[in-house]
């Protein structure tokens, strides 16, 4: 399915923002991974529920072997609190 505009743009400028997780600049868009996000198999969360994290913190969230899945849940949550936190400081996204 193609991605709508308003998602690109939205998905655009997450991945202006430098990881919200570690600070390292050149970040992916990163998904949830969690159910209560409306992730399925094969189906991607939300548009919404993603967060800005560089290449290194995307792979320890998703499929680190350091962290426990808690960890893993509580540090993608963070980083995606901070992601919208930074969106709206920032004027990249406003309230409709």
């Amino acid at each position: 399915m193609p991605i709508k505009s308003d998602e690109r743009r939205l998905y655009e400028a997450v991945a202006s923002l430098e990881c919200q997780r570690c600070g390292a600049s050149g970040t992916q868009v990163a998904h949830s991974n969690q159910l209560r996000d409306g992730k399925g198999r094969g189906i991607k969360a939300y548009p919404w529920r993603v967060a800005a994290l560089c290449v290194a913190c995307h792979a320890d969230i998703d499929s680190g072997a350091r962290l426990s899945k808690e960890e893993r849940r509580e540090a993608w949550d963070e980083a995606h609190r901070k992601t919208l936190g930074e969106l709206f400081a920032r004027g990249l996204v406003r309230p409709v």
